[in-house]
Parts: C-alpha cells; sequence; structure tokens
C-alpha cells in the first residue's frame, strides 16, 4: 500500500504549484471582488518557495519544517504566515519517514492546528478555514481506504467547503467590511486551498 515520503511530497507540491499558478488570475479576480486582488500572486509565490524546498528534501520532518519557513519569508502577507504555518504543524506532526494513512491525516491534523493557532477564523466565516478544516477532518473517516483514497476524499470535501463561502458573509478582510454585499462571491483563500488539495491528491499518484 502506498505511503507518504519525501518522493510522494515533491510530487504533490510541484502537482499543487502548477494548478495554482495555471488559476493564479482566477484567485486574483475572486480576491479582486471582495478584498486586495492579489491572492493569485500571493499564493503562487508561497507555493513557489515550498516546491523549491520539497524538491530538495530527504528527511521528511525538517524538509516539512524548511518548507514553512520557506513560504513565512516570502512577503505576501497572511498568505505566506498561513500556508507556512501549515507545513510547520505538519512537521511538528510527523514522526519516521514513510507513513501510513493514518499517520498521514495526523500529519495534516497537526498542520491544520499550527494554522489555527494563527487565526481566529473557523467555520463560517468566509476564510481558508472553510476548506482546510473540511479536507483534514476528512481524512480519519477515510483513512482505512488508502492514502490515495484519503487525499480524494479531502479534495472533494475542500471543494464543497470552499462552495459554501459563496452564502457567508465575511468576517475577516477587508471583506468584512463589505457585510452582506460579500455574499454571493466565493473566498479566494477558500478555493485556492481547495485546488491545491485535489493538486494534492493527484499528485500523490503521479508517475513523473
Amino acid at each position: 500500500m502506498a505511503s507518504f515520503d519525501c518522493q510522494r511530497l515533491a510530487k504533490m507540491t510541484a502537482t499543487a504549484l502548477v494548478s495554482l499558478k495555471e488559476r493564479a488570475d482566477e484567485f486574483s479576480g475572486l480576491d479582486a471582488e471582495t478584498g486586495d486582488g492579489d491572492h493569485g500572486t500571493a499564493i503562487v509565490s508561497a507555493m513557489t518557495a515550498v516546491d523549491r524546498v520539497a524538491q530538495q528534501g530527504t528527511e521528511l520532518k525538517k524538509v516539512l519544517g524548511d518548507m514553512g519557513f520557506a513560504a513565512m519569508t516570502e512577503s505576501c502577507g497572511s498568505t505566506s504566515t498561513l500556508i507556512g504555518a501549515f507545513f510547520l504543524g505538519m512537521s511538528d506532526g510527523v514522526k519516521g519517514e514513510s507513513l501510513n494513512a493514518a499517520e498521514t491525516a495526523s500529519m495534516f491534523s497537526a498542520g491544520l492546528k499550527k494554522v489555527k493557532e494563527q487565526t481566529k477564523a473557523s467555520i463560517g466565516d468566509k476564510t481558508m478555514i472553510d476548506a482546510l478544516q473540511p479536507a483534514v477532518d476528512a481524512m480519519p473517516a477515510n483513512a482505512e481506504n488508502g492514502i490515495p483514497a484519503m487525499l480524494q476524499a479531502a479534495a472533494k470535501a475542500a471543494a464543497t467547503g470552499a462552495e459554501s463561502t459563496k452564502d457567508m458573509v465575511a468576517k475577516f478582510g477587508r471583506a468584512r467590511n463589505l457585510g452582506e454585499r460579500v455574499i454571493g462571491h466565493l473566498d479566494a483563500g477558500a478555493v485556492s486551498t481547495a485546488c491545491m488539495f485535489d493538486a494534492f491528491a493527484r499528485g500523490f499518484t503521479a508517475s513523473t
């Protein structure tokens, strides 16, 4: 059964970076509807730093930590902070170099915990948490089916979570100043998070 290791991680981040670049204009366009309009640039900058480190990693815990610090050194506001926290948290949750599905789920859970230490946002606040938390929460229930199926379930949950932001009123960022006028608009951070998890699922099983 497939396990999570540095090689799989590198494939996942490489696939995520390609997907995020392809949709960067879409993310910035969504962000422009309610915020600064720079989320596409920000998420690509953060993940470029993350992927650069991932491609050189040989020790799972160390490379995840280095990926987190690399993201945080990018000057892309809260995006770099939250993406960096996610990978730093995953590093905290790693024990060993080759993880089974349950251990992989625990690692992602540790990543979510670290993100939530950086933001007070919760489900329903129209942020990336609306996609990230459902994705991570979906993992343990699907762990017995193996990592590929578990990541696919996480991607599906993230997409559903991102779509749900359309009906929400924002509690953070510039969008919160718009009140109910943001209803009908998707949150850019939630959509890019869903994109990332979809790419993680595809990247894990990528042959090259």
